[in-house]
């Protein structure tokens, strides 16, 4: 996983992809960056899709080659964050207590957002403070507890088919964790230590996150 943007995320490029994916995989890189720019520096209801396009360098009908809407770009940028999210939980040891484990998986995310700056943050404002873009980061927020889930169902060994109760609620936890530590260093302009945040919410979840 690549970021740019003072931390956003943009899909890697496969040393095997073909010249015509990775150009395609450029072109909507480019158009990312200048979307999320454009939509936390004016806001999301102002910035036109030919604004858009102007700022990338393209033209409209290219946009929507890659994007049927605003919308679609933040949805890039959140697929990203949970894809990394449970990456970074497989390649924790195996022996490491689930707060732990989690407790870093979270703050990959979290760090990917709080390390990088002022523009960051904007894209967080605008995504948690935006109806809109907001219910999309709920609904992409689903399919992260279930991939937590299936990760650490695996991680035990148990052998199951489908994620047990323990661990639905465990990546519950953790999500809940991560939405706290994410609107309070948001609410507070990024003035919020949010690796300490990070600290304090597992630390009162690792009980129940660690009983047998």
């Amino acid at each position: 996983m690549a970021w740019s943007y003072d931390g956003l995320v943009t899909s890697p490029l496969r040393p095997e992809a073909s010249l015509a994916q990775r150009k395609r995989q450029l072109v909507s890189d480019e158009l990312t960056e200048a979307a999320l720019q454009l939509l936390a520096l004016k806001g999301f209801d102002v910035v036109t899709i030919d604004e858009i396009a102007t700022a990338a360098g393209v033209s409209k009908r290219t946009f929507f080659r890659y994007f049927s809407s605003k919308e679609d770009v933040v949805v890039q940028f959140l697929a990203g964050m949970g894809t990394g999210m449970c990456a970074e939980l497989a390649a924790r040891p195996a022996g490491e207590p689930p707060s732990a484990a989690l407790r870093h998986a979270v703050w990959i995310a979290m760090a990917a957002c709080a390390d990088h700056g002022d523009r960051a943050l904007r894209v967080v404002q605008l995504i948690l403070r935006t109806p809109a873009l907001y219910a999309r980061f709920l609904e992409r927020q689903a399919q992260w507890r279930a991939d937590l889930a299936v990760e650490l169902t695996r991680r035990r060994g148990a052998g199951a088919k489908s994620p047990d109760l323990q661990a639905e609620l465990a990546a519950g936890m953790a999500l809940t964790a991560f939405d706290a530590v994410l609107r309070r260093w948001s609410d507070s302009d990024g003035t919020e230590n949010a690796a300490a945040l990070i600290d304090r919410a597992f630390a009162v979840l690792a009980p129940a996150l660690d009983a047998p």
